[in-house]
């Protein structure tokens, strides 16, 4: 069960007596704990029926006491233990996570790690709740997974919107998060959201942008490559230096390990390489374009100009001057 499954039984009012939300992705954690709060409780019946506790200021006794108390003119109790991963005594909650109250629902909000499994808290919890790992999400998935979060904003989202999101904004789902919201208040909800809309409001350039760069690179397009090069000169924010090594490094080292992967399907290639599953198809062209010596040769390169790109063996030339160098040598 992932996070927007449970958002989606938050909706629907089906709740359970414990949740212990834990794991890397702290944005994930949030926003069902958030649903929790919002579905359960009218905004009204909050005063008396929610209570919100941070690890490091809570008392277990005060807590437990909280948990066991009955709800106030309301159906149910909300209790958050927020960054319970700082709460010392997490494991003195087992006696009541082996009897919880019905009518309380109890969220420990675990962040950036996970509560250990063979701890007899994490066991009681398993038995009478529900416990989410909030993981990270793979790179190769991030692009389904930016159109999905739109979706389910009541948005399609092409898939050329969801790159460009994703090359700008990397696996950052706070800020991806943040810039889709801003979207939905400019374009109609049941619409499409492209490249032009994200352009136009987000600031990235729907025809100089990373993937475009990787695309000229990948086809051996000198002319485009250079116009894109002179709009990142131009426009330093949009394309730095580090960040562009670091995404043709990505490129290239997918590419490679695509040509030792022949006989193999779309969707294991995209799962071992880490791309999108249609990105896989859409690359094998590039196969024959660069040869594995050429590539191996091309990220020796890339780490060259990724020490220049932070002032190792580069005394006098500006990031657009090495762009434009490092972007010759990979093609030629």
């Amino acid at each position: 069960m992932d996070h927007l499954e449970l958002i989606k039984q938050a909706k629907a009012k089906n709740f359970h007596p414990i949740y212990l939300l834990h794991g890397e992705e702290a944005l994930f954690i949030d926003q069902v704990s958030d649903a929790i709060v919002e579905n359960a409780l009218e905004e009204h019946e909050r005063d008396f029926n929610l209570t919100t506790d941070y690890g490091k200021d809570a008392d277990v006794l005060q807590l437990i006491n909280e948990a066991k108390s009955y709800p106030t003119m309301a159906e149910r109790r909300v209790v958050i233990l927020r960054e319970a991963q700082s709460f010392q005594e997490i494991a003195e909650l087992e006696p009541y996570m082996k009897n919880p109250n019905p009518q309380t629902i109890f969220v420990l909000c675990f962040k950036y790690k996970k509560l250990d499994a063979r701890s007899a808290v994490f066991k009681a919890i398993k038995a009478n709740g529900i416990i989410f790992l909030a993981e990270k999400v793979k790179e190769y998935k991030m692009v389904d997974f930016i159109k999905r979060i739109a979706k389910e904003m009541g948005y399609n989202l092409s898939d050329k919107a969801a790159i460009m999101l994703f090359e700008f904004l990397g696996t950052d789902l706070s800020r991806i998060q943040g810039e889709l919201d801003k979207l939905s208040i400019l374009v109609e909800k049941g619409s499409q959201i492209n490249e032009v809309h994200v352009e136009e409001n987000i600031g990235i350039s729907k025809d100089y942008n990373m993937f475009e760069l990787t695309n000229a690179i990948a086809e051996r397009d000198v002319p485009k490559a250079f116009q894109i090069v002179s709009y990142f000169e131009a426009n330093p924010k949009n394309g730095p230096l580090v960040v562009v090594v670091g995404n043709l490094f990505r490129f290239f080292s997918q590419l490679m390990r695509m040509h030792f992967m022949k006989g193999a399907s779309d969707g294991e290639i995209a799962k071992k390489v880490g791309m999108p599953p249609f990105a896989v198809n859409k690359s094998k062209p590039y196969l024959r374009v660069y040869n594995p010596k050429k590539i191996s040769a091309n990220i020796a390169t890339l780490h060259e100009y990724d020490l220049k790109s932070k002032g190792v063996g580069n005394s006098h030339f500006t990031e657009g001057e090495l762009m434009r160098e490092l972007v010759f040598k990979l093609m030629n």
